[in-house]
């Protein structure tokens, strides 16, 4: 159990837990954010702060013949421990990675500490753990530093660092967590081929259990601080027997039909306690979307970024984020954009709605031309051109509430006459995005995840704009929650008849929110078409891939 004391009172995070995690394995610890399962792995190594409480035991054997228990470790032993017999790979790379320090050097560090090898066998050594691990030329991602990498690459030097010195248990706390999805399922194929090899146990945490499929081999499903279903992963994938499991199963994209409305936790839950089985499948209301009056033309665009410039600041090369791309959007229609990282979706988004000015192209709005309009008519476009982005507390002021964020583009743009009829027109958009009026003098850390996502589609909406972009607006929020978040996106199309694109790497997701789906990869569109069409009958290879690389697989 472990309880977080701050001024006198104390919050339970974790309930008598009990499990194993035992060598030769892998055991996914599922739940939710908030549901303990970070503080339990946490705990492990002694990484909880000085305010938490930990009562019980945490038993660790290297073999078979000594065994001693974790938690009441002095500091120093500990140290011993950490990186050496169990090791961690945390959740964010990029804030894990100490920035001025070269990746090769980062993992020779472990081995220095730890193996006491010398600066030359330990980088030979290194050398060979990023080969293990399948990093592009070892040699030289030994001098780069991580802003020099990609996401992927990053948690590729996370996994080698944590495997540097050979560990019995190695904890990976959501080490997906924002990848697109084939860099998702090679990470975690790399974490069980290297679990295989090493005959180590591994403890994989993560909120969403249509992750763990295909390489879990036992399942610990935790719910508010307490164990709540677990055991062999075939029978609880299969045959899950407690209702916030089969809530988890059930409110992913994956697991419902087009056009029904996904279930969500409450669904499963009646005065707080799990009693109810059976959901109603409920059908979308969409609007009907005319193609044949496009509300956006793109036409040949092309997003290039300069490369190499010499001394005299003229560039040798240019990198092709948006390759001659074109495609229309009909009326209330919703296209989805869907490809890896890098693939452009992003900067091609960015680019409709003139925050990256195109190199070439036309982008049309109602058939006319924005990409070279006055400041005056800029302006104008800014209130019919808006855009939820992917992080939604990095994309909110922590020093203003809420309801001033809401309310300033309302006094940017001088809509309506006072700031009374504007507070009364923000609270009636935070209720359309079910959002309280109460919520209005609040801060974004008072909120949850998906609750300042739902802030800031309110914030985009409250200008009554023609068109949104979502740039990954769901792809690290909970299962439960993005549920949420796409249901609310489906019922504020049907009222505000808005016409908008949805950037994911999930095909899922994107298939169940998306009346067509365009699929991009190093820069262009190489496949389009309606969303069932792609989602069941591709054509690409690499759209193929795409949907295998699913979380769960696809539905049938």
């Amino acid at each position: 159990s472990i309880d977080f004391i701050e001024n006198g009172t104390t919050s339970p995070a974790v309930q008598n837990v009990s499990f194993m995690a035992s060598r030769g394995k892998l055991t996914a610890i599922v739940g939710e954010s908030g549901s303990g399962k970070t503080a339990t792995a946490l705990s492990i190594l002694g990484l909880l702060p000085q305010s938490a409480k930990v009562s019980g035991e945490i038993l660790f054997s290297a073999d078979e013949t000594r065994r001693f228990k974790l938690n009441g470790l002095p500091e120093n032993a500990l140290k011993n421990i950490r990186g050496n017999q169990v090791s961690m790979i945390f959740q964010e790379p990029m804030t894990s990675l100490n920035p001025v320090l070269t990746c090769g050097f980062q993992v020779m560090e472990s081995l220095i500490t730890h193996k006491k090898l010398t600066r030359k066998d330990a980088r030979a050594e290194t050398i060979r753990i990023f080969e293990q691990v399948e990093l592009p030329e070892p040699a030289s991602m030994i001098g780069r530093y991580p802003h020099e990498i990609s996401g992927g690459q990053k948690q590729r030097v996370m996994i080698a660092m944590a495997m540097s010195c050979k560990p019995d248990l190695l904890i990976a706390d959501e080490p997906t967590t924002a990848l697109d999805v084939r860099m998702q399922r090679n990470i975690l194929q790399l974490i069980k081929k290297l679990q295989q090899s090493n005959n180590m146990a591994v403890l994989l945490i993560t909120h969403d259990l249509g992750l763990v499929t295909d390489v879990a081999d036992e399942i610990i499903v935790m719910y508010k601080g307490r164990i709540v279903e677990q055991g062999n992963a075939v029978t609880i994938l299969n045959e899950p027997q407690h209702p916030y499991t089969k809530a988890l199963l059930s409110c992913r994209p994956v697991s419902v039909q087009k056009g029904i409305k996904l279930p969500m936790l409450q669904d499963f839950l009646t005065d707080k306690t799990f009693v109810k089985h059976d959901v109603l499948k409920e059908k979308i209301v969409t609007p009907k979307e005319n193609i044949n009056e496009p509300a956006l033309s793109v036409k040949q665009l092309k997003v290039y970024f300069p490369m190499n410039r010499n001394i005299f600041g003229r560039p040798g090369s240019y990198f092709k984020a948006v390759d001659d791309v074109s495609f229309d959007i009909g009326q209330s229609e919703t296209i989805g954009l869907v490809g890896e990282s890098g693939c452009g979706k992003t900067t091609l988004g960015r680019a409709i709605l003139r925050l990256i000015k195109p190199t070439e192209g036309k982008i049309l709005l109602d058939g006319k031309d924005i990409t070279n309009v006055s400041t005056s008519e800029s302006r104008l476009m800014a209130r019919q051109l808006q855009i939820v982005f992917q992080d939604p507390y990095g994309s909110l002021n922590p020093r203003i509430s809420i309801g001033k964020a809401i309310l300033e583009p309302l006094m940017v743009h001088k809509l309506h006459t006072n700031n009374k009829e504007r507070k009364e027109v923000v609270i009636d958009t935070l209720e359309k995005v079910q959002l309280q009026a109460d919520h209005y003098k609040r801060f974004p850390h008072q909120f949850s995840g998906g609750q300042r996502q739902r802030i800031c589609i309110a914030r985009a909406l409250i200008l009554n704009p023609s068109f949104l972009v979502f740039d990954e607006s769901v792809s690290a929020l909970d299962v439960s929650v993005q549920a949420g978040i796409l249901n609310l996106v489906n019922e504020l199309k049907a009222a505000y008849h808005f016409t908008s694109i949805f950037i994911s790497h999930d095909l899922a997701v994107v298939h169940y929110i998306s009346d067509r789906i365009l699929v991009m990869r190093e820069g262009k569109i190489i496949e389009e078409g309606k969303a069932d069409d792609i989602y069941f009958h591709p054509k690409m290879e690499y759209t193929k891939q795409l949907i295998e690389a699913i979380p769960g697989g696809r539905l049938n």
